[in-house]
């Protein structure tokens, strides 16, 4: 087999018993492994500790990192934990970085095929698959084929260490952001539609249910900074997604009722800004196409 360059993985785990060893599994069975593999678990009361630790008795590139629990939980301990796992990488030689969930579970090849994207691409900075829950279609995928979502961003090293860290956002969305700023300094990145991944448990699902998490989804995208309108556009495209029409109205409702309350925003200046244009970019081109789209069918008739 080709030989890729070395890349490390870094997963931040809590109280993920269920889940965990289905992910451990989709890592040790990749065609091209991992040089490391720091899994943090933040303070789990579970069963979590014990499997990772059987999991790196039969591995040793996999290595647990144990944190003490919190008082208080927010979307911002991933982050932190994520952090905490990067500092405690041993391996130094590595070019590529992976963030990956611990809930999800992948093609033996995933890994491999990503290394190829970035060996073709010198100025892809980030990528990653499509992340769908169980139960969802498999051949659905997002509008936006350039954020990739936290569970499975993987970084060339240069664009992850040029991030200067990550954004810890209490009410979470660091992902979204993290693209964003990965643009802003001169990085393509990428969602690879070509790679599908399971995620096993619902988005958020901590939150509650269904439409508390649209709810809080409202909620983040307020706090990351997205732009009124393309909230608006947001909402209304994903009305007749189920829950129909109310989990687009609850994500609303998040939405407004944290600009009400003027919620503090963490997202630095320069951030803000470019994602707004980034989002009026896509309004503008969608309203481009759909003038188009209706001008053809006015001709065509």
């Amino acid at each position: 087999m080709k030989d890729y360059p070395p890349y490390v993985l870094v997963t931040p785990a809590k109280n993920e018993e269920a889940s965990i060893e289905v992910t451990i599994t989709s890592v040790v069975n990749q065609t091209v492994r991992p040089a490391e593999w720091v899994i943090v678990s933040d303070g789990s009361t579970d069963r979590t500790d014990e499997i990772v630790r059987a999991a790196a008795a039969a591995h040793p590139w996999i290595c647990l990192l144990p944190l003490p629990p919190r008082r208080h939980r927010s979307f911002a301990a991933v982050v932190q934990a994520t952090e905490a796992g990067v500092r405690a990488l041993t391996v130094a030689d590595y070019k590529y970085i992976g963030l990956l969930d611990s809930d999800v579970r992948f093609q033996p090849d995933y890994f491999q095929r990503i290394l190829e994207s970035f060996e073709s691409s010198p100025q892809l900075g980030l990528a990653g698959g499509v992340v769908i829950d169980l139960g969802l279609s498999r051949y659905r995928f997002p509008r936006n084929r350039q954020d990739v979502p936290g569970a499975v961003q993987f970084f060339r090293r240069t664009c992850f260490e040029a991030l200067n860290g990550l954004l810890a956002i209490p009410e979470g969305g660091w992902d979204g952001l993290t693209c964003a700023r990965a643009r802003m300094l001169g990085f393509q990145t990428r969602l690879l539609t070509e790679l599908v991944v399971d995620h096993l448990k619902p988005r958020n699902v901590s939150e509650g249910g269904v439409l508390r998490r649209q709810w809080q989804l409202g909620v983040r995208d307020y706090a990351v900074g997205y732009h009124p309108l393309f909230e608006a556009a947001k909402c209304l495209g994903r009305i007749f997604e189920p829950p129909a029409f109310v989990g687009g109205v609850a994500r609303g409702i998040g939405y407004c009722s944290a600009a009400m309350r003027r919620r503090e925003r963490l997202v630095p200046p320069d951030l803000l800004e470019f994602l707004r244009a980034e989002q009026k970019q896509r309004l503008l081109e969608k309203f481009r196409l759909s003038k188009a789209v209706a001008k053809a069918g006015v001709w065509s008739n």
